[in-house]
């Protein structure tokens, strides 16, 4: 079944986070297909002229796939808005169709969020997955993520065990008992959101932001304090010298109203184009 999605889209492009850092098990990519637990059913997720196909068809699941897929972004205003920008102008022909794809449950956001905070993105992978593998539901060649009540539920040995720091297990441990509505955030503005997640145990500005970009796809974050961020910054911009994050946050507002892609373009090419 076809799922359409708005031009340029270039699937390999999209997922290509998925696969870049590890083997993710609750996004799985196989023979550059993506696999995910989609309302507890296993979804094959392929390119397709159009769009991208998904095997079992499931008409319901078209939404999800769209939206997992970057469906909403305005690639055509990002393009034109910063038409003025000389590495972007150099970086978006040959990343045509990249689309920001999202992680559609908060609570699977936020934890990846935590794991990956002072550690490789490698690091980070390889301790979700043990997660993933040990207290998730296994769909054939891929995982549901652990739900949070199920984490809720877990003693914060538990969470050591898979390779959390102490404080991180207590980060995500206190997020999932918390009493925050994560489905509700949605309909809050992003400050809003910000405040409320970073009211919690160890979830500072980084980690909401990153919410906020790709869980709820919002349009201009700018997540100055990513290390990789400021790196791209640093190589692309400042002849390789790194900027703080001060200098970096000053930096972003060009992007304006697109920060968010602006951010995952530079964070893309860095990785996959020749510098």
């Amino acid at each position: 079944m076809l799922v359409e999605l708005p031009e340029p889209f270039d699937f390999a492009l999209t997922i290509e986070r998925f696969a870049r850092f590890g083997d993710d098990l609750a996004n799985r990519v196989v023979d550059g297909a993506l696999h995910r637990v989609l309302d507890g059913a296993a979804v094959r997720i392929a390119a397709a002229s159009g769009g991208a196909a998904i095997d079992p068809p499931r008409p319901d699941l078209a939404p999800a796939v769209r939206r997992l897929l970057g469906g909403d972004a305005d690639l055509a205003a990002f393009a034109a808005a910063t038409a003025g920008d000389p590495v972007l102008a150099r970086l978006l022909p040959p990343l045509a169709g990249l689309r920001p794809a999202l992680v559609l449950d908060p609570f699977e956001m936020l934890v990846t969020a935590i794991s990956a905070q002072q550690v490789s993105l490698l690091a980070a992978t390889a301790i979700r997955s043990r997660l993933v593998a040990r207290f998730g539901t296994a769909h054939g060649v891929v995982h549901a993520f652990p739900a949070r009540d199920v984490v809720a539920r877990l003693p914060e040995e538990e969470l050591l065990s898979v390779g959390f720091s102490r404080a991180k297990a207590r980060a995500v441990s206190a997020l999932a008992r918390s009493e925050l509505d994560l489905d509700g955030l949605a309909r809050l503005p992003d400050d809003e959101v910000e405040a409320r997640l970073t009211a919690l145990p160890g979830i500072g500005r980084w980690t909401a932001e990153w919410f906020l970009a790709r869980h709820l796809g919002r349009p201009d974050l700018w997540p100055a304090g990513d290390l990789a961020l400021r790196r791209a910054v640093g190589a692309l911009y400042l002849d390789g010298r790194d900027p703080d994050e001060r200098e970096t946050r000053a930096l972003g507002e060009r992007f304006r109203p697109f920060r968010s892609l602006a951010a995952l373009y530079l964070l893309v090419g860095m990785r996959v184009l020749a510098r």
